[in-house]
């Protein structure tokens, strides 16, 4: 009883030691993480998009300002208002000073949105081959299970199976046979073999005798004398004898 305690209790800790070291169950929600990043990469990915096309707004922008400042500075010169021209120049200067650092930021933005498309293709590749890896090895786990299961099957069949209740069961009947065969050996020697022979005799010359008074009767030999009839004879021989 507690054997089989015990073998419950292993069978039970095994299981769920088997359960959180599944392959399988790993590899699945290995294929499941790698499926979740994707909308994250891309969430982020879109943000640097958008920098690079606030960017690019904010360029096309300065560029406007820079023209429409260099074509009123331009007036204001022909206009002999050098007053507003200086004015101008200086706008102009501030605003090529700002077009500068929003383009260096485009640049760089830029520069951030293909290497994160890089990135983004290089995980997609790997997860792909990472995916079908896992994949190729789930199927082979599951096979080997399936091997497994069958090998364990087979061992079962040829161990506590057939086998050994047909050996045991062979075991038995000789057993039986050997027990029985010397109880009879026993009884045989138990019983008066010389008055069993005795008897065969006796039944044999009995119906030996009923033969030879059937063919008397029949006239196919003559009668013997009887046994009175052979007394007398053999008395009155004697007599003749003594005379």
């Amino acid at each position: 009883m507690w054997r089989r305690l015990s073998r419950i209790v292993r069978s039970f800790v095994g299981f769920f030691i088997s359960v959180g070291e599944n392959p399988e169950l790993i590899l699945e929600q290995n294929i499941r993480d790698m499926n979740d990043q994707v909308p994250r990469m891309n969430d982020s990915i879109a943000m640097v998009k958008a920098n690079v096309t606030l960017l690019e707004k904010e360029e096309a922008k300065y560029k406007n300002d820079v023209n429409n400042l260099t074509a009123k500075i331009k007036a204001a010169i022909q206009g002999g208002r050098d007053d507003l021209a200086g004015s101008f120049a200086v706008q102009l200067e501030q605003l090529r000073g700002a077009l500068a650092r929003t383009q260096g930021q485009l640049a760089t933005a830029n520069a951030a949105f293909e290497k994160a498309m890089a990135v983004k293709r290089a995980f997609m590749l790997e997860k792909e081959r990472k995916t079908q890896q896992a994949l190729n090895a789930i199927r082979d786990y599951r096979r080997a299970q399936w091997q497994k299961k069958v090998a364990d099957s087979m061992e079962q069949f040829e161990v506590a199976g057939i086998s050994q209740t047909h050996d045991e069961m062979v075991s038995k009947i000789e057993e039986m046979t050997a027990v029985n065969e010397a109880r009879m050996e026993m009884a045989l020697g138990n019983v008066d073999q010389q008055k069993f022979k005795i008897e065969e005799e006796a039944e044999q010359l009995r119906a030996g005798e009923l033969v030879k008074q059937f063919k008397a009767e029949m006239g196919l030999v003559s009668p013997d004398p009887s046994p009175a009839a052979a007394q007398k004879t053999i008395g009155g021989a004697e007599a003749q004898k003594t005379l």
